[in-house]
């Protein structure tokens, strides 16, 4: 399963924008058991910078005792740097296997229709479990986890929590047509469907304030068989009843680039969502140093993320001040259980 790091950084009175990242990497290198490691600690520290904020990988896990105890030494160490730090918190829903579930269950989602086999990185072809339609008795369960993971993450010292509501996990399986064949109040109508993700939302920020909680989404992708037939519709819906919690910031991928020239260029069909929230809009994929600077210039975002350039390039912030050359990433290094190689090992300048 993909999982990501994120870093966003203040705004430099110089450059007037800001950065964050959304790294892939590996759950073998962050945790075994579901509980993050020591060498966690020095990849979060790689990549703080005072006065920047970090956003965890989908946390392996933030559920016992044990995960937030584990997550307190990365937490500081990141807070040590002078950075601020939250946690994205997810369930995979469908995404997973009978191996991964108690007592070798099927795994939940909106529907009990499955996920296909999927390719990763290495060429690797992944298989997944016959999934479970959850029934409309058993949400209110699931929303209290998410209520529970962000207090055990602000307990464990997290700033904030991100609720991972993209990439083709349990809640996006509920948003959209594709995965979401349900007839009961959270199938059907775009609002029905939105229904699930609201509720998370709601008690997140009841739980621990909306200051402190983000939300990621991916209305134009089609991650894990999920995709819909009015992303258009949903990304509005969903960007104008945020507003109604009050959360600090809205984290939204871009359609697939456009090569134009030899080189990328950001298709720029976010901005009515942008438009939308009130709060703090971020904009995700496939940006390069110049396009990152031009949408925030033109307000067409407030931040802008990187993903695999921050992986290869732990000091990003200052390549980019410097107009220094680039790290390349490797992907066969993506998905390892190696706690170094691919992880913390990318060289810094100099």
């Amino acid at each position: 399963m993909e999982a990501g790091c994120s870093t966003m950084y203040v705004r430099r009175p110089c450059r007037g924008w800001l950065l964050m990242e959304g790294l892939v990497s590996t759950g073998g290198k962050r945790s075994y058991g579901n509980v993050p490691q020591p060498h966690a600690a020095l990849y979060y520290a790689q990549r703080s910078t005072p006065g920047g904020l970090l956003i965890t990988e989908a946390t392996p896990g933030i559920w016992t005792p044990e995960h937030v105890d584990a997550w307190k030494p990365i937490v500081d160490a990141v807070h040590a740097k002078g950075a601020v730090i939250f946690c994205q918190i997810w369930h995979v829903g469908r995404v997973s296997t009978f191996e991964f579930q108690p007592g070798g269950a099927a795994p939940l989602s909106s529907t009990d229709r499955g996920v296909g086999p999927q390719t990763s990185f290495d060429g690797h072809i992944e298989h997944f479990s016959p999934p479970r339609r959850l029934k409309v008795e058993e949400l209110p369960a699931i929303v209290d986890d998410f209520r529970k993971a962000a207090r055990n993450a602000i307990d464990a010292g997290f700033d904030g929590v991100e609720i991972h509501g993209a990439n083709g996990y349990l809640i996006e399986q509920f948003l959209k047509d594709s995965s979401n064949d349900r007839t009961d109040e959270y199938g059907g109508s775009l609002e029905n469907r939105c229904r699930f993700a609201l509720e998370i939302v709601d008690a997140v920020v009841k739980e621990v304030g909306g200051d402190r909680v983000g939300i990621r989404l991916s209305p134009f992708t089609d991650f894990m068989d999920c995709h819909d037939s009015d992303p258009h519709a949903l990304a509005l819906h969903m960007s104008t009843k945020l507003n109604d919690h009050g959360v600090l910031y809205l984290h939204m991928i871009e359609p697939r680039m456009a090569i134009v020239d030899g080189r990328r260029v950001v298709p720029k069909r976010l901005l009515p969502y942008r438009e939308a929230f009130k709060g703090t809009f971020i904009a995700n994929g496939g940006y390069d140093r110049e396009e990152g600077g031009k949408v925030v210039a033109e307000g067409y975002t407030d931040l802008v993320a990187f993903g695999r350039l921050f992986l290869a390039n732990p000091d990003l912030p200052k390549r980019f001040e410097v107009g220094a050359e680039l790290n390349k990433y490797d992907r066969m290094t993506f998905y390892t259980s190696d706690p170094v190689v691919g992880y913390t090992d990318y060289p810094f300048l100099g």
